[in-house]
């Protein structure tokens, strides 16, 4: 039952069964299209999403079997399709970047950190526009893919000590360009 199968086990057999490789398709294409959707946009989200795992499916026989995951490895090869559309990207986080925020009539408990995003959205998306592209991959994947620093690591190909230093100057970055508001007011939990 493929279900009760880790990825890397599924990535395996696949090798002689390739219709095997539809349960990792089955198990991560949700996230990876939440993913793409919210680097590019939901018009590309389908298309990023099936070129992530057409590539992962032509580059299966290299999988690393040690790691029973394959979420890192995907959301990788999705870092690297996302920046192939990187221009699209870029328009799109000038836009918000530009768009003015509206204060919703009326208020409630629940829309108070509604606002507060939303008011914040402008401004994090211009600085969001002025991070590198390996800046933004990093910062994405941690914030929106909730990748522990392992396995961002993994992701990128770079070790993980590069991930926290990177982070960490990141952050500093952020809040400098927010005007000294932390988006990540609480530490990550991750490794």
């Amino acid at each position: 039952m493929p279900d009760t199968l880790d990825d890397s086990t599924l990535i395996a057999r696949s090798i002689g069964a390739p219709e095997s490789f539809a349960a990792l398709f089955d198990r991560h294409a949700d996230e990876i299209h939440r993913y793409a959707a919210r680097r590019l946009g939901a018009e590309l989200a389908d298309d990023v999403t099936g070129e992530v795992f057409l590539a992962a499916f032509r580059g299966r026989a290299r999988y690393d079997t040690s790691w029973p995951d394959a979420r890192p490895w995907l959301y990788g090869i999705a870092t690297k399709v996302v920046s192939q559309h990187r221009r699209a990207e870029r328009r799109r986080t000038a836009a918000t970047a530009r768009m003015s925020v509206e204060r919703p009539g009326t208020f409630d408990d629940r829309s108070a950190d509604r606002v507060t995003a939303e008011q914040l959205q402008p401004r994090l998306a211009r600085a969001l526009t002025r991070l590198s592209a390996a800046e933004r991959d990093l910062l994405l994947l941690v914030a929106w893919a909730d990748l522990t620093y392992e396995e961002a690591a993994l992701a990128l190909g770079v070790p993980v000590g590069t991930v926290r230093s990177r982070l960490h100057r990141l952050r500093v970055k952020v809040r400098r360009a927010l005007g000294g508001t932390d988006p990540f007011a609480e530490e990550p939990q991750h490794g």
